[in-house]
């Protein structure tokens, strides 16, 4: 793209990622670990898709991507190419939990980093980050980086 036909960087886009499709050989199964995991909710459901989305009301509600659940035939080969990076309160409790739910910690040759790389049921990497340190929290936001928001 030259820089006649490539967008301003301050322009306003008019489109937004929708949702993450994430490739399954059983999406009831993997579907049901991130609902635990991440105390989503079912809004869709057929026996080839499951979508989540967070709880109504929530403040990632309509505003971060749905996860979709497609059904495929063959399972997971490689390392993924995208994955999640998910920010607790409390790594150390958060790991824990996840692993009761059945996600595995893992190896993919990171080495000494901050963060904990886990898998969940099939195989599919994501990170467990530490919590944001209040330096690193901007105004008016909450330990998960959330922005606080009055209650009427």
């Amino acid at each position: 793209m030259d820089a006649a036909t490539a967008p301003e960087h301050d322009q306003r886009v008019e489109i937004r990622i929708q949702c993450l499709c994430i490739d399954t050989v059983d999406p009831a199964r993997i579907a049901g670990f991130w609902q635990s995991a991440l105390g989503w909710r079912r809004t869709f459901e057929e026996e080839d898709q499951i979508c989540l989305e967070p709880p109504p009301g929530s403040p990632e509600d309509g505003i971060v991507p749905d996860l979709i659940f497609l059904k495929v035939p063959e399972g997971k080969t490689v390392k993924n190419r995208l994955h999640l990076d998910l920010r607790p309160a409390d790594q150390s409790a958060e790991v824990a939990r996840l692993r009761a739910l059945g996600a595995s910690q893992v190896s993919i040759g990171q080495g000494d980093v901050s963060w904990v790389v886990m898998a969940d049921p099939d195989g599919n990497e994501f990170d467990v980050l530490q919590p944001l340190a209040p330096h690193e929290l901007p105004p008016g936001h909450d330990a998960l980086g959330r922005r606080i928001t009055a209650r009427p």
